[in-house]
């Protein structure tokens, strides 16, 4: 499958917040897409486009030289393509950029997928939150990327 990256815009909000729905037993609203998008200059998100269909996102926070990931997520039809590890290069090379030198995010110790592919790319387990996730309690592993731009090429695909 071809994708292709770009900013998320308002005009992709749909198709993201219906993405998420499928994606999170406790998924972010559209207004919350919208006001990441037009209200906090921390955050940058792109999509990714397969025919002009969003197929995938990911966001992150960018504060001074740290990045922390506020969300990824795949459509259900198109999961195992690929997809969420480009999406996942496209914002660690944005973020080096950006001059950010390490990178965190929280997932869920039962999401083995996610998991893998954040220690597939140098994400190390460095601490865990207590009944982070509201739907069931469930702990949050808390991973760690160091020394970012190690093996990163610098070329993006979107602007943000």
């Amino acid at each position: 499958m071809e994708i292709r990256f770009e900013e998320m815009s308002e005009d992709h909000l749909d198709q993201v917040e219906a993405i998420e729905k499928e994606s999170f037993p406790t998924p972010w609203s559209r207004s919350a897409f919208a006001g990441e998008l037009l209200q906090n200059d921390f955050a940058h998100y792109i999509v990714a486009l397969h025919e002009d269909v969003v197929v995938g996102y990911g966001g992150m926070w960018l504060i001074l030289d740290e990045a922390h990931i506020t969300n990824v997520a795949v459509r259900a039809d198109c999961r195992g393509q690929g997809i969420g590890l480009a999406l996942m290069l496209e914002i660690i090379r944005y973020a080096v950029i950006r001059g950010v030198k390490s990178m965190t995010l929280e997932v869920r110790p039962s999401n083995d997928a996610a998991r893998h592919l954040y220690q597939g790319l140098g994400f190390m387990d460095r601490g865990v939150r207590k009944r982070y996730y509201s739907d069931n309690n469930e702990d949050a592993v808390i991973m760690w990327k160091e020394n970012l731009s190690a093996g990163i090429n610098s070329r993006i695909f979107w602007r943000g």
